[in-house]
């Protein structure tokens, strides 16, 4: 190997350690990635930037924008309401929940999709009595499913079709993907419903009335008696007299009820305070301020709400800018104007101290804010209510009639080749935000720049391993291994080889990666590129084996309660069932 070929290769597995590792955001690994082989000349500094003005990153973001629209447009508020009505054992209701958010996925970001069924799932799981881990990882799993079916479904197939282009052939159709997608799908979802959800563990209990967090046993209340310490002082000063960790949630003077009072209420000799806090902290608390407990008093959570104060629980989504941060750091109570009172962790409630716990994705927040911000603050945060009540009807029947036909337009213009897809659906979110059906704010927010970011520094990455010679000597090593046989077996080994590295980076990194490599293979074996392409597009969307291949997986692992360990139980079958559904198909549809 040459010098170049070595570095590229050192760069790409130091790339693939850090996004396994996951102590880095993936997007800013990608940049790390990028600055290597630029400084170490294997891509030009003038060509550094060049993957940012591919139509791959135009075509992506518009399709978030629009995701946004749809989700503005009330659609899934009807459909949700009749799914939460629809009756049946849970093969059925996996059957609607599963096939709706893979038909969303198909049009729409996947966690988009995904984002908008979760609260309606747990709102099933609660009333038919069904455990949530039984419908969690089954609508993350649909939503991958779904997202393989469509050009637009899915990053990587955008990406592919990018690599088609440049490659001198025309770029894939809209629904180029759909042949072998739907059967793919079809299956996939047939085997979920039916017999898949039977091997997921159950990590919550069957209870009517489960919620995921349980914290009664550590809330109290302490009354401040006339020889503490604490009278006269302010509220933010108990912490530092008492080195306590402990989170005043309200407090009661006489008649007068204050849920969750500023920081800077001065404390009055028969004050009595509703603290959050395990037993440990509230004995120090007591003992170093000479506050009194009051009685045996049980407070609940209901408790903590009124008519301006609420109580939320919210996931933290992949692309939040909570991870890696801290309450501490992050300051939740003075620049977002709420209580952390809980952190949830796979299913089980962190003891650990809550102003110095390390956010992850996919953390449930138990939340106590004021009712008329919370929905500003969780979209601030980056977080995902997990309650029903954000599901609502946001927009009237004409909007969702107005935003149907600009987006089914815009599938039309680009699927009969009127118009390129990236300009087609650039022109519907343009009349979405002309039409006031997302406004400018949504539009920046709705976009997940972690991803864009992603896709503009690893393409020239892509770049680097085929112009330094590395894809070829990949592709020379499967073309070798299959060289005593037809060429359907360098597919599947293709296949394979894609579908377990989306189980452990990022998918869109994954084609990125594999694409070079499946075109080098098609040539040395002197066939079309489209098969060997369609198979890689189907392996980045079979991240089923871990939580950290897709975002879904990972948002879906604390509502689910799910260990690291739980998803391959359920996702290796799959993955079998994909494979042996996916070849038949790529050689029915796409000849060598």
């Amino acid at each position: 190997m040459t010098l170049e070929q070595w570095t590229i290769f050192g760069t790409l597995l130091l790339t693939l350690v850090l996004f396994i590792i996951g102590r880095w955001r993936y997007d800013i690994v990608a940049l790390l990635a990028l600055v290597i082989v630029t400084l170490t000349g294997l891509i030009p500094v003038e060509q550094a930037f060049i993957g940012f003005s591919n139509p791959a990153v135009i075509t992506v973001a518009a399709v978030l924008i629009l995701s946004r629209g749809l989700k503005n447009s009330g659609i899934v508020g009807i459909v949700g309401g009749w799914l939460s009505n629809l009756k049946g054992g849970i093969s059925i209701q996996l059957t609607a929940l599963t096939s709706f958010v893979a038909l969303l996925s198909a049009f729409m970001n996947n966690v988009g999709a995904l984002a908008l069924l979760l609260p309606i799932a747990l709102q099933i799981s609660k009333n038919k009595k069904i455990p949530a881990s039984y419908l969690m990882m089954p609508l993350a799993f649909a939503s991958l499913l779904g997202g393989m079916t469509t050009l637009i479904g899915t990053p990587p197939n955008i990406i592919a079709s990018s690599f088609r282009q440049s490659a001198g052939l025309p770029p894939f159709k809209m629904f180029d993907f759909s042949p072998v997608g739907v059967g793919v799908a079809v299956a996939g979802l047939a085997f979920i419903a039916l017999i898949g959800w039977r091997f997921i563990p159950v990590r919550k209990s069957n209870s009517a009335n489960e919620t995921l967090f349980d914290i009664d046993n550590y809330i109290t209340e302490v009354k401040i008696p006339e020889k503490s310490k604490m009278g006269g002082k302010r509220l933010y000063e108990i912490g530092d007299f008492s080195k306590a960790e402990v989170i005043v949630v309200g407090l009661i003077r006489g008649s007068e009820r204050r849920m969750e009072p500023s920081a800077h209420t001065k404390l009055e000799t028969g004050d009595i305070l509703i603290v959050s806090a395990d037993a440990e902290n509230i004995k120090k608390l007591v003992a170093s301020t000479g506050l009194e407990m009051v009685g045996d008093k049980k407070i609940h959570q209901k408790d903590l709400g009124s008519d301006e104060i609420t109580l939320l629980e919210c996931v933290i989504m992949p692309s939040s800018n909570m991870i890696g941060g801290t309450p501490r750091t992050l300051n939740l109570r003075g620049s977002y104007g709420v209580n952390l009172l809980a952190i949830s962790r796979q299913g089980k409630l962190l003891q650990t101290r809550l102003e110095n716990a390390k956010f992850q994705s996919g953390d449930v927040l138990l939340l106590q804010s004021h009712v008329e911000t919370f929905k500003e603050v969780v979209e601030r945060l980056e977080c995902l209510p997990l309650a029903q009540r954000d599901i609502r009807l946001k927009q009237s029947r004409g909007h969702l009639f107005l935003a149907l036909g600009i987006f089914i337009s815009g599938l039309l213009l680009s699927a009969f080749g009127v118009v390129s897809v990236q300009m087609a659906f650039l022109c519907a979110v343009l009349l979405m935000v002309m039409t006031k059906i997302i406004n400018l704010r949504e539009a920046y927010e709705s976009v997940d720049w972690s991803i864009i970011v992603l896709l503009g520094a690893m393409i020239p990455v892509g770049t680097a391993l085929e112009t330094t010679g590395g894809a070829q000597l990949i592709a020379d090593l499967i073309l070798k291994i299959s060289s005593q046989f037809p060429p359907v077996v360098a597919l599947i080994l293709l296949l394979v080889a894609t579908m377990f590295l989306s189980d452990l980076v990022n998918n869109a990194a994954a084609v990125v990666l594999m694409a070079p490599i499946a075109i080098k293979i098609a040539q040395g074996l002197g066939t079309s590129i489209d098969p060997f392409l369609m198979a890689i597009t189907i392996g980045a969307s079979c991240a089923f084996l871990t939580p950290i291949g897709h975002q879904s997986n990972t948002l879906v692992m604390g509502p689910g309660g799910y260990k690291f360990g739980d998803y391959w139980r359920m996702g290796l079958l799959l993955e079998v069932i994909v494979l042996l559904v996916a070849v038949p198909l790529i050689l029915m549809f796409w000849k060598f």
